[in-house]
């Protein structure tokens, strides 16, 4: 074999600098780099045997070793793949491999963001200079007759290509430690990064502490120990077929990639080979607690090598909210951030995704109804994420949009229209506060009338989204209107009631000392209610907006001057007031009572402010104080 010595003919004299520089803040992936490069060799050899244009024995192991030297500053990667002849090397490492290294600096030296390279797949072998001072490459073809070749750089842009001393086929990469990067020269380090990149890898994976191992030979009763375990499990759940796998080893999968030991709610098993490879599980997590919706995990991976979690450009935003893997070898990696956004490949497998999740919660919803109602609860969050997001996925699910009813029933927004359409005409009533809103909530119950529970972050969001699909329906909260249903409508509208109206009306605004109230007369169905509060939809949306997005509690902006106090004309404490209000000597009694049934009906919609309530406090001891006095 001729020995060979030279320089790569490049423009930029400073590569490795520069390299190091863009893909500082992921340094670690000069490893998953690597160690792919191993599995493709592999791989490669594999398909030559298959097609009889390369021979090995019938018991070959295919394995792919990691071994950290700490006393001799070194990581190897080592594989038994296809190999390289001295060639191959001049063509692939010095030529194409560092051209592509070349491309990347040109096309990146001048950005200011490295946030936009995708994982730096393009550059391959050469960063193992992110970690090294000196590279060597030992190598040996498959190829009958070939002889083993080493290639040595010293991170210049010189190189030297001699014989090597390898005898077995496959490649030995050797890397030199750099003094900035001696953290890799820690055994648990190296660990933790080949379980993050690696821990489906398709041949076994092994880790290696060759300072460990010098210890071990020289104690003989530790020669005999266990055999090394592979890191990786070569034949991840994703790849078998739906019909092969049981509840239990989703459930085990689920535990052992996510270490989340509570169990999910139900997955989605991908597998598809055209148009393109696809395969993955997308599982539906049981949520602690609402902001748990803010914390799912999508993991992406390229031939079973883990890319990163979450890449919005591949995998639908609202889809994050759940936890997964997903294994698709044809994406284009090789670009940029803004390019695979574009691309329309990559749109493809988005939109696929989208309809196996639609798919699947529509096939529960038809099939399983009990089971998806039960569901509900935890999934709904991210079902009206995905309608707002995305319309085509709202154009699959909106039929099977379900609500949970003050009864505690699971009806559709059509089932609620048609059940409620005498009553409510083309309104839906819902309440956000079970507690708070507690008293219109009964009301509602005692009048056999419908209202759903809407108390999710989103769903301020979402009601607003569904009114502008839906033109037809308008949702009002339970404390926003009062339904012609709660109202006495054999009670006519004559002189003696007007006159009744404007009295309390009078009466309520000069106890309270607010010419500004808004004060309504109604002649309710239940008698026990003395008062509401009501607040325009509106409004209280206005509020809602603001506080959500500058964080400030407009509410005060608002209040006095939207909200409305119906008195019911009813209830039997309201019309004592009528006749108590004309004796001289109970004035202040009056007063009292009128400002406690404000303050009841206030606290049945909202919390008092700290005054309001130190009042209430008083006023409720001192009302009280006359009952026992016989006052």
């Amino acid at each position: 074999m001729n020995q060979q010595s030279g320089t790569i003919s490049i423009n930029t004299e400073n590569i490795f600098p520069i390299i190091k520089k863009w893909l500082y803040s992921e340094k670690d992936i000069f490893l998953r780099e690597l160690v792919s490069n191993g599995s493709d060799a592999i791989s490669k050899l594999k398909k030559l045997v298959a097609i009889g244009e390369a021979k090995v024995s019938d018991d070959e192991k295919y394995y792919i070793k990691v071994v950290v030297d700490k006393s001799k500053k070194t990581i190897q990667i080592i594989d038994n793949g296809l190999g390289m002849t001295f060639d191959e090397v001049d063509k692939y490492i010095n030529q194409i491999a560092f051209s592509g290294a070349k491309d990347f600096v040109e096309k990146y030296k001048d950005k200011a963001d490295d946030s936009q390279i995708i994982g730096h797949f393009g550059l391959g072998f050469y960063s193992a200079f992110m970690v090294a001072d000196k590279v060597q490459i030992d190598t040996l073809s498959y190829q009958e007759g070939a002889e083993a070749v080493r290639w040595v750089s010293n991170g210049g842009t010189e190189f030297e290509m001699s014989q090597s001393d390898r005898s077995e086929r496959g490649t030995t990469i050797t890397l030199y430690i750099a003094d900035d990067s001696k953290e890799f020269l820690d055994v648990f380090k190296v660990r933790e990064v080949l379980v993050k990149y690696f821990s489906f890898l398709p041949y076994e994976l092994y880790l290696e502490d060759a300072n460990e191992k010098k210890d071990k030979r020289k104690d003989k009763e530790k020669d005999k120990a266990e055999e090394p375990k592979p890191l990786n499990d070569t034949n991840p759940l994703w790849l078998k077929n739906p019909k092969d796998c049981t509840d239990e080893e989703y459930k085990d999968f689920y535990r052992k990639v996510f270490f989340d030991f509570s169990e999910p709610l139900f997955w989605i098993h991908l597998n598809m080979d055209y148009p393109f490879r696809l395969k993955g599980i997308l599982y539906f997590p049981k949520l602690k607690n609402e902001f748990d919706t803010l914390e799912g995990q999508i993991k992406l991976y390229y031939n079973q090598v883990f890319v990163a979690d979450n890449i919005k450009e591949v995998i639908p935003e609202f889809l994050m909210l759940l936890k997964g893997t997903i294994d698709c070898p044809d994406l284009p990696l090789n670009v940029s951030r803004s390019f695979l956004q574009n691309d329309g490949y990559v749109s493809k497998i988005s939109t696929h995704i989208t309809k196996k999740v639609a798919d699947k919660l529509t096939s529960l919803f038809k099939k399983e109804r009990e089971a998806y109602n039960k569901y509900w609860d935890d999934i709904n969050p991210f079902v009206k994420f995905g309608c707002i997001k995305d319309k085509k996925f709202y154009e699959k699910v909106k039929e099977i949009l379900i609500f949970k009813t003050i009864n505690g029933e699971y009806v559709t927004l059509k089932e609620y229209l048609e059940k409620n359409k005498e009553k409510h005409e083309n309104k839906v009533f819902y309440f956000t506060d079970e507690r708070q809103q507690a008293q219109y909530i009964k009301l509602f119950r005692e009048q056999g009338l419908e209202a759903v529970n809407l108390s999710t972050i989103i769903d301020t969001h979402f009601i607003q989204f569904l009114e502008m699909e839906e033109k037809d329906v308008k949702f009002l909260r339970i404390d926003a209107d009062i339904s012609d249903s709660l109202k006495n409508t054999e009670d006519k509208d004559d002189k003696e009631v007007k006159e009744l109206s404007e009295g309390l009306e009078k009466l309520f605004k000069s106890s309270l000392n607010n010419d500004k109230l808004k004060v309504q007369v109604e002649a309710l169905k239940s008698e026990s209610v003395p008062a509401m509060i009501l607040l325009s939809e509106q409004s209280r949306r206005m509020q809602e907006m603001m506080r959500n997005y500058s964080g400030f509690n407009w509410g005060g902006l608002y209040d006095n001057n939207d909200e409305t106090l119906v008195l019911n004309r009813n209830n039997g404490l309201i019309r004592s007031l009528i006749s108590l209000k004309e004796k001289e000597d109970r004035k202040e009694d009056v007063q009292l009572i009128c400002e406690h049934i404000y303050d009841l009906a206030l606290m049945s919609h909202k919390h008092l402010e700290p005054d309001a309530m130190n009042k209430f406090i008083e006023r409720s001891n001192l009302i009280l104080s006359k009952l026992a006095q016989g006052v």
